[in-house]
């Protein structure tokens, strides 16, 4: 089993204060960033940064669909980590200073398969992760009119 690992970053004119509130608004903005490859969104304890659980089931493509219940940390005022209970999936978001603006950075990990359907896992899903992620943060810029 080898690791995944996917990540992308898209700089916004907004403060790092700023965007780092809306990432942590789960009942708000984050809601309003899903794509279509998201559904069952429902926040289920807390809504704001550390403490939240949220569930939502993702596509990343029509056969591979992920159920997701995300327990929120955050180890930093600039990052927040959402771990998976039902999977190793690992996603950290960093904001940090850019500029006037700031960079929004996202890395997830997981333990892919095994084998020749572990080598396709790791060649193709970063790449689609990584679409989901970009149009995510457009939607985020566009909420923070950065």
């Amino acid at each position: 089993m080898a690791q995944v690992v996917v990540t992308t970053e898209k700089t916004l004119n907004a403060s790092p204060e700023r965007v780092a509130e809306a990432l942590g608004d789960y009942t708000g903005v984050r809601s309003r960033m899903l794509t279509e490859h998201f559904s069952e969104y429902e926040v289920r304890e807390g809504g704001q940064g550390a403490g939240t659980v949220v569930h939502w089931k993702l596509a990343a493509t029509s056969k591979r669909v992920r159920d997701c219940l995300v327990t929120v940390s955050a180890p930093a005022p600039d990052r927040l980590v959402e771990k998976d209970a039902n999977s190793s999936m690992v996603t950290t978001w960093t904001v940090s200073p850019a500029g006037e603006g700031a960079r929004v950075q996202i890395k997830t990990t997981w333990d892919g398969a095994g084998g020749i359907g572990g080598f396709f896992e790791k060649t193709f899903a970063p790449r689609g992760l990584q679409r989901i992620y970009d149009a995510q943060l457009a939607k985020l810029a566009s909420e923070l009119g950065a």
